[in-house]
């Protein structure tokens, strides 16, 4: 659609409450299969339709099926496809990627307890990161993640070596 067209749909989205997901992983595996080139990016951009009052978030459907072979489950990997292929750029429009995998899908989920406050859960995901922008831009996967404060995942960072 014509941007114009987009945003006063994505209003029209917006005022009927409804919320998005982006598959980005199996819509770039899905489109345009029957052309041999030039392929369009066929890939929902989120950071637009958030822009005009969507909850949008980002995500992967099942992995290593018939319509997402490929893929480890990263978020953040998901994350940083969208924000390439979409072209997002400037701090501010990774940091809603980010969102997007953080609170806008917990808005999406309806989770009334969600973030970091007294009496909540304590579920949280460490990453090595001195941003979210830098988390998205970099692909820095989780080092820890906590399910009602019990650790669930541990992955320690490469460690490099000198030869000799």
């Amino acid at each position: 659609l014509p941007p114009g067209d987009l945003a006063a749909l994505a209003r029209r989205i917006a005022d009927a409450g409804v919320a998005v997901t982006v598959l980005p992983a199996t819509d770039l595996y899905m489109m345009s299969r029957d052309r041999d080139h030039s392929v369009p990016r066929g890939v929902a951009d989120a950071n637009f339709l958030a822009e005009h009052g969507v909850n949008c978030s980002i995500s992967s459907n099942n992995i290593l099926n018939p319509f997402t072979p490929y893929g480890d489950g990263s978020l953040i990997r998901m994350a940083n496809m969208h924000a390439n292929v979409l072209q997002v750029s400037g701090a501010a429009r990774l940091r809603d990627c980010f969102a997007m995998l953080t609170a806008r899908s917990a808005r999406l989920m309806n989770l009334p307890d969600y973030g970091i406050a007294v009496g909540n859960p304590a579920d949280l995901v460490v990453i090595d990161a001195e941003s979210p922008e830098q988390a998205v831009a970099e692909i820095r996967h989780p080092l820890a993640v906590f399910k009602r404060g019990r650790r669930t995942v541990t992955r320690h960072p490469a460690e490099l070596h000198r030869p000799g």
